[in-house]
Formats: structure tokens, sequence, C-alpha cells
């Protein structure tokens, strides 16, 4: 097993080479508009695989697939001779979903927007359900919690305060 950090390395050197064959030496005709998105290698640097989109219809992917399965040989020869590593990775074209995937998300983003936006407008014209002001405010300055005062024999009294109904509690001594 190699470290991370140098398969990784080896990665990056791979989608570069794969980059710049694409775009100087492969002259097929069926090859469109490709971007090299990522490439990723096995922790045994036996296997690479080169993320790939392809600006255009589904026929030109189709067309672009078959140009670089076609191309696999040059492309892994060149890799191998530009590494300089023992055994040159095989090479697997995958094309990469990107854009779907962001148009997709950016639909998801849209519908959202206008939900929120639904939202907002009917609570513009909604109104409280009960009052507009929830808290109780007491009603002159002698009266606290806003309740009245039934004095000290009444069920707010002093007795109720200490023991309950039945008056204060008492300890026996132990």
């Amino acid at each position: 097993m190699v470290d991370a950090a140098r398969a990784r390395k080896l990665a990056d050197r791979i989608q570069q080479i794969v980059a710049e064959m694409l775009e100087r030496r492969i002259k097929d005709p069926r090859l469109g508009f490709v971007t090299v998105t990522d490439t990723r290698i096995t922790n045994d640097l036996r296997d690479a695989t080169v993320y790939y989109t392809v600006y255009g219809s589904d026929g030109e992917r189709a067309e672009t697939a078959a140009a670089l399965e076609s191309a696999k040989g040059v492309i892994r020869s060149e890799v191998g001779k530009k590494t300089g590593i023992r055994h040159t990775p095989s090479i697997t074209f995958v094309m990469d979903s990107l854009m779907e995937n962001a148009a997709h998300i950016d639909d998801l983003l849209a519908k959202a927007r206008a939900r929120d936006a639904e939202v907002a407008r009917a609570a513009q014209s909604a109104s409280h359900a009960g009052d507009a002001n929830p808290y109780r405010e007491p009603a002159d300055e002698g009266e606290p919690d806003g309740e009245p005062d039934d004095g000290p024999g009444g069920e707010s009294g002093d007795g109720a305060a200490f023991g309950g109904e039945d008056g204060p509690s008492r300890r026996s001594p132990s």
C-alpha cells in the first residue's frame, strides 16, 4: 500500500497528462469539448479513474465516450512515460454528472426560494391567533402578577405559601 499523499500526487499528475493529451495529441473528430474534472487512483496504484464532462448533447457525449475508449491505450502509454512509475495504472474513463447535478440543485433552490416567497406573502396578510401581546401585564402597581390578592385568609394568603392547603409544614424533631 502507498500513502495517501503519494497516491493523490500521482492522481493529480495523471489528470494533467490526460488533459494535455486530449487538448494537443488526440485528434479524433468524435472527441467533443471535454473537461477532465477529477482523477482517482487506487491505493495499490493499479487502477486510475478519470472523470470528465462533455459540453453538448447526449449524442456528442456518446461519441466522446467512444473516442476516449479508442484512445485509452495511447493515453496510458503516455502516462507511463511521463510518470516513470514501475507499473502504469489501467485507465477508466467515467462521465462525471457534475453539470446535471448542479442544474438539479439550482432547480431545487429556485423552488425553495419560490416557496419561501409564498410563505412571506402569506405572513404579511396574517394576523395573530390570540392577543397581539401574549404576556400578562399588571393592572396596577399593587398587583405585580396581574391577579388580585385575596388577602391573608384567602387562597393566596401566607398559609398556602408555606405548606400548601394544610398550612405550614411541620417537621418532627428527630
